[in-house]
């Protein structure tokens, strides 16, 4: 049965799916198993950049030349790359926008775009936005319990998901390392930004009445059987 709710999951066109959430909040996990289910691209602008650098594509060298000089690439730039990406034709019956937009003006933006090109000529279904909410302590144990294996890359969380060595890989034994962007000092800044940037594009979505929000202290299979039902069941007002 499963497997032909899948098959059935696939051959429908899902349309446009943005999902918003802080660091921590398990966007990239819900992300693959929504493309995995579906059968769209996952998409972040992360990708987008490093797959435009090394391909060396005009969009590529010109980002590179902003972060050879240590500047952020510019937000017309990266808009651009989003655009040439959601052209492609395994974007046809949708796909997942994670970690994009990052602020209302990229929104409306994206809004415009889909209108003009991908509503038009591809896809009628609008785009489901989904917010998980973590609560602020919640995302502190995520990210500052996480530690990685520098051999195989297998990560952990000491409070969630420990080792059964303390500090060492279950698989080859090699001592844990925390990045130096766990700590708890600059999770807390990006937690603040991510607040500040965000809680605008929040109640855009909400005006539009398409925000669809999903609490995300929730077991993380919960998380995803919701999610699903926003795909669904009729939350594309």
């Amino acid at each position: 049965m499963d497997g032909q709710q899948s098959t059935a999951a696939k051959a429908a066109t899902v349309g446009p799916v943005i999902l918003l959430g802080a660091p921590g909040a398990g966007k990239g996990t819900q992300a693959k198993l929504i493309a995995q289910r579906y059968g769209i691209p996952q998409i972040s602008t992360g990708d987008i950049l490093r797959d435009n650098v090394a391909r060396g594509t005009e969009l590529g060298k010109k980002a590179k030349a902003f972060m050879d000089r240590g500047e952020l690439v510019p937000d017309q730039l990266v808009c651009d790359m989003v655009a040439d990406r959601l052209r492609q034709a395994d974007c046809n019956h949708g796909f997942i926008l994670d970690g994009f937009p990052r602020t209302v003006a990229q929104a409306e933006w994206l809004d415009q775009l889909l209108a003009d090109q991908f509503f038009k000529n591809r896809c009628q279904v609008p785009p489901v936005v989904v917010n998980f909410r973590v609560g602020y302590n919640q995302l502190l144990q995520r990210l500052t319990g996480r530690r990685s294996c520098p051999a195989c890359g297998r990560i952990y969380n000491i409070y969630f998901q420990p080792p059964r060595v303390p500090d060492t890989c279950d698989a080859d034994g090699s001592k844990l390392v925390t990045r130096k962007d766990d700590t708890e000092e600059v999770i807390a800044e990006r937690l603040k930004a991510y607040e500040r940037q965000t809680l605008p594009l929040i109640d855009y979505y909400q005006r539009q009445g398409r925000l669809r929000e999903i609490n995300g202290d929730q077991p993380p299979d919960k998380v995803t059987a919701e999610a699903f039902r926003a795909m669904e069941h009729g939350d594309r007002l």
